[in-house]
């Protein structure tokens, strides 16, 4: 049976542990000590740097870049194109406890996990922890440090703990340039956009 010669096969490291029910596509890489769990479904063309973790059935888009040691847990879904920084964390649960109010340990069934969405061509920089259930919109910039604790809007910029809006940001990565009339400019691509009750749209 002859293949498709185009195809390029995933490459998982020697070192990485990657569970035989999570699905690779075309081109993944997965580096050393990386771990990806069971169901799990990496886009093609996603990377996964060393020591990064994904957990029990989180999705990945296409062309996503997971750095060093990121922290993934599920239900997390991130869409084509994020970028996800060294040792970023999305948790998954509210209310933390490792017993019950009985002092029995917590097992699968006494808690509900919950997720982190991450829209089209955002970015989460280094260290940055984003605090379950919150969605980062499409092409939204988290700066590094940073705890989300709120829904980001698209192309916004946020920083501080927790993080607030402090700017705008286009595709490009660069902070718009702010005309009159609450008009915004990229001044790599020479977009244009226009900021409404907090909500920013391209023109």
């Amino acid at each position: 049976m002859t293949g498709n010669p185009n195809l390029v096969s995933p490459f998982v490291a020697d070192t990485a542990d990657v569970d035989d029910r999570a699905m690779l596509g075309e081109g993944v890489k997965v580096w050393h000590l990386a771990q990806v769990r069971e169901h799990a479904r990496i886009g093609a063309g996603s990377s996964l740097g060393r020591g990064a973790y994904v957990g029990p059935g989180v999705s990945l888009g296409e062309n996503c870049k997971v750095q060093n040691y990121a922290l993934i847990y599920e239900p997390a879904v991130l869409e084509d194109g994020v970028f996800v920084g060294p040792s970023v964390v999305f948790t998954n649960d509210v209310y933390p406890r490792a017993i019950n109010p009985d002092g029995s340990l917590k097992s699968a069934d006494d808690w509900s996990s919950v997720g982190v969405l991450v829209q089209h061509g955002a970015a989460i920089g280094a260290r940055a922890v984003c605090i379950a259930p919150v969605t980062i919109g499409r092409w939204a910039l988290v700066a590094a440090g940073s705890v989300v604790t709120r829904d980001v809007p698209a192309f916004a910029i946020v920083a501080g703990v927790p993080a607030r809006r402090v700017g705008w940001v286009g595709p490009a990565g660069i902070a718009l340039v702010e005309e009159a009339d609450a008009a915004y400019r990229c001044p790599v691509t020479g977009e244009r956009y226009r900021e409404l009750d907090g909500v920013l749209t391209e023109e």
